[in-house]
């Protein structure tokens, strides 16, 4: 038999709107992402192209939501539609998955083109003549169980590659018995068994893999996303398994470690990327001790380096603040002012005080320090 080369991929959550990501007034960054999500299957089927494969398999949450909008769905069956030569294989995830989405699966089914499947049973589908999928469609968000438990028994023909697609995680956090075992490839005698739910790319076993979602969506991966090219020459052969960037946004989280001293500006540009800010969403966790001085220098710096992002946050949660008289003169020898500043650095310091109180009066005084000391102010 020849080889099979196909191109795994899940989770592209297509509509999903990023409600968690602050608009700014002068940008559409929410609407960029979203455009993103879409352009990503022009760019899987982009691989399958360079990579000869006719078939791409998307393990779960093609949709973010059982119900997408139309716009949404009809333009995504369209580009898919763009190449007849790939076949694309859709299998219900916890976000789309059968019983919340029935009506969803029914549309698309009736509107997808010839080259568009949607694998909303688990019943063994032939890809050609060489390979059969062995589909485990996510029946409820949360089942309870898991569903590749039916792959063992379930059939192919002789001499068939047998290739497993399956939307869950492999560790169950609560014991519900719903978790996929990582052994599953074996027991149930798979080639190859690709997986959708975890947004990063994983490799459980030699046969076993999470490709991430395509379009990345947070910070904690720190890389754009990727998709799988899977070749398999034969039965019993293990895969070899590509890694194909595939990712337009880079999101990414830096850490920015501060002392006495430190020339705040400088650490935060030695941070930041060279080029292509443009496509970078960039999270700085501010760690350490900083002086009212360095703490605005560091807002400041960072003010002006953010219209260069697609997105960018200064998270100064866990940085301390260094409360230092010299600090305090910059803000008045005297007066209300001085008054407000000794007032806030008392409580800031007063240990009979929660953290969390002592942490907004150094907040403020910090912001205080800030307005006072601001060239533009």
């Amino acid at each position: 038999m020849a080889p099979i080369t196909f191109i795994h991929s899940s989770d592209l959550h297509l509509g999903r709107r990023f409600a968690n990501i602050p608009e700014p007034q002068d940008g559409n960054i929410r609407g960029r992402l979203m455009e993103a999500r879409h352009g990503a299957i022009l760019r899987l089927a982009e691989v399958a192209r360079k990579y000869g494969a006719a078939h791409i398999l998307l393990a779960g949450d093609t949709f973010d939501t059982a119900t997408p909008s139309a716009q949404v769905l009809k333009q995504a069956l369209s580009a898919m539609a763009e190449d007849s030569g790939i076949k694309w294989w859709l299998l219900p995830g916890n976000h789309d998955n059968l019983r919340n989405a029935e009506p969803l699966w029914d549309r698309l089914m009736a509107e997808a083109p010839p080259n568009v499947h949607a694998l909303t049973t688990a019943t063994p589908v032939l890809l050609d003549d060489s390979a059969c999928l062995l589909p485990a469609p996510v029946t409820h968000r949360a089942p309870g169980r898991d569903l590749t438990d039916v792959l063992a028994a379930m059939p192919s023909p002789e001499g068939t590659l047998r290739i497993g697609l399956a939307h869950g995680g492999v560790t169950d956090f609560e014991d519900t018995g719903a978790h996929i075992p990582p052994t599953r490839a074996d027991s149930a005698r798979l080639d190859y068994l690709g997986l959708g739910d975890w947004h990063g790319r994983l490799a459980i076993g030699s046969r076993t893999h999470y490709p991430g979602t395509p379009e990345q969506d947070r910070f904690k991966h720190g890389r754009r996303g990727v998709c799988l090219a899977v070749t398999i020459d034969s039965p019993g052969a293990l895969p070899r398994v590509e890694e194909v960037e595939t990712g337009h946004f880079l999101w990414t989280e830096q850490d920015l470690p501060i002392q006495a001293g430190l020339d705040t500006p400088d650490a935060l540009d030695a941070l930041l990327p060279d080029r292509g800010r443009r496509d970078v969403l960039l999270r700085v966790q501010a760690t350490g001790w900083a002086s009212l001085a360095q703490r605005a220098e560091l807002v400041r710096a960072a003010n002006a380096a953010a219209p260069d992002f697609a997105h960018f946050e200064l998270v100064t949660d866990h940085l301390g603040t260094l409360l230092d008289t010299v600090d305090l003169d910059a803000i008045d020898h005297a007066g209300a002012l001085r008054q407000a500043a000794e007032d806030l650095r008392d409580e800031a310091e007063d240990t009979t005080r929660s953290a969390d109180d002592r942490g907004i009066a150094a907040e403020a005084l910090a912001r205080l320090y800030a307005y006072v000391t601001d060239p533009a102010s």
